[in-house]
Parts: C-alpha cells; structure tokens; sequence
C-alpha cells in the first residue's frame, strides 16, 4: 500500500459503512470491500462495509450482505458502482 491508499483507508475508516450512511445516515465501522479487486488501482476503488453488509451472510428483512449475495445486494442497495461513486462524492469533503 501507498501514502494515497492509507489515505483512503483513513477516510473511509473515519466515513464508516457506506449502506448504513445512505440507509439509516448513521456511522457503523467498516471494513473495506474491494469491488473491483486488489490488483492495480483496487486500494482506491474501495468502499467501506459494515460486518453485516461485507460478509456477516444474510439476506433478512434487516439487510443483506454483499458476500455471497452480490445481486440480492446490489437490488437492494444500488450497485458497487453506485456505492463507490457515493463514497467518492463524500470523501471529496474530507
């Protein structure tokens, strides 16, 4: 990891779970979820995650996990996609 990529994992430690932020506008702690992978420009293209929407592995009335129902997530949610353009915008204020 680099200096820009512990930036980002400060960031997104400090913005908490992006779901939980979007959802309910609260502040859970996140691990970081790479959805486009590790390799190349991955530590950048990262959101953070709650426990339960990374990979606690539900899909209850309560919420759903991204592991293992990635679709059921993404219907849910919005895409990765959508989430990592929201986390961009917000970390443009750190």
């Amino acid at each position: 990891m680099n200096k820009e990529d512990k930036k980002r994992y400060d960031q997104l430690s400090q913005l908490g779970c992006i779901v939980c932020l979007l959802e309910k506008g609260v502040n859970s702690p996140p691990e970081i979820h790479h959805p486009y992978g590790r390799t190349g420009n991955g530590n950048q293209e990262t959101i953070g995650l709650c426990y339960y929407h990374h990979r606690e592995g539900s899909d209850c009335t309560a919420y759903t996990s991204r592991h293992p129902f990635k679709s059921r997530f993404e219907a849910r949610y919005g895409t990765e996609a959508y989430l990592l353009e929201e986390t961009n915008k917000l970390l443009d204020g750190f």
